[in-house]
């Protein structure tokens, strides 16, 4: 039987389709602007913009790319040092909810430095512990819902998860920084990342991308890490990094898309990166298995 479609994947899939087009269809309108208006962007290079609904500072269009300027620019609209953002999922080995079977959900948006290696906890922005009392406060009840269902704790509480992922890692991106809002409140900076993290993760459906070529969840196979990393490059644009469970490293478990940032984190366009660097390669053997999820 072949597999639904859900609203999520059309979605994904009508995104990452104008994605392909070249410079000359960059004014096509973006599939994704009937639920976000926004202004044309470059199609080619960049996914996912995002007019945050925040003060966050206006950057111009023609800024530095994180990771690809030598010179100083605006901390409020360029990312560093930490400006090579890893969307982090899971396979999950267990359902989490009724009709998850093909959910691969969210860990995280990691601001890795250039080089590869991160830094963490820094202080850049403001820690929070109470994730969905400051999204409740700003009207991001949908997001909440959402997040939820994508964004889930294999162990403790998703409350948990999400201040350990913004805490470890948000405090990390200079651009969050109260001093970059020109209105600040507490917790703006708090729906902006949960906001643009959640908002790539829509756009970056796992699941159909590997069934659309022949790969899918079974007991019995084993599939060429080849060939699903070149799979979820093709369809990212760019690098991909896979990691496998198990004692010979040849379950799959996550997929790590990797980007950088022209402008600020809450409202620049994420660019696929392509370029090597440290810890550019997964821990995958060549062949992997991809296992249907257990009922709990």
């Amino acid at each position: 039987m072949a597999p639904s479609t859900s609203l999520r994947s059309v979605f994904a899939y009508a995104s990452n389709f104008v994605s392909q087009f070249p410079l000359g269809f960059s004014n096509l309108p973006n599939p994704l602007s009937i639920l976000n208006p926004q202004a044309p962007i470059d199609a080619e290079s960049s996914i996912t913009p995002y007019d945050p609904l925040t003060g966050a500072s206006s950057c111009p269009l023609d800024g530095p790319i994180s990771c690809n300027n030598n010179t100083a620019a605006d901390s409020c609209c360029f990312i560093h040092p930490g400006g090579r953002l890893l969307l982090t999922q899971f396979w999950d080995e267990k359902v989490h909810v009724g009709g998850s079977e093909e959910d691969w959900t969210l860990h995280g948006l990691w601001p890795d430095l250039c080089d590869g290696s991160y830094d963490q906890y820094c202080g850049m922005a403001p820690r929070f512990e109470n994730i969905s009392d400051v999204l409740e406060h700003y009207d991001q009840g949908e997001l909440l819902a959402d997040m939820n269902r994508y964004w889930i704790a294999n162990y403790g509480t998703n409350d948990h998860l999400w201040a350990h992922e913004y805490n470890k890692h948000a405090t990390c991106i200079n651009t969050l920084a109260p001093s970059c809002y020109s209105d600040y409140t507490p917790g703006l900076e708090v729906v902006d990342y949960f906001v643009r993290a959640f908002s790539l993760f829509k756009l970056l459906d796992t699941y159909r991308a590997l069934v659309n070529v022949g790969i899918e969840p079974d007991y019995k196979k084993t599939y060429s890490l080849a060939k699903i990393q070149s799979t979820l490059e093709d369809f990212s644009g760019g690098r991909v990094i896979l990691k496998c469970s198990g004692r010979h490293h040849n379950v799959l478990h996550e997929a790590w898309y990797v980007y950088f940032v022209k402008g600020s984190l809450q409202g620049g366009d994420f660019v696929p990166a392509k370029d090597s660097f440290k810890g550019d390669h997964g821990n995958c053997a060549p062949q992997v298995r991809y296992l249907p999820k257990r009922r709990r």
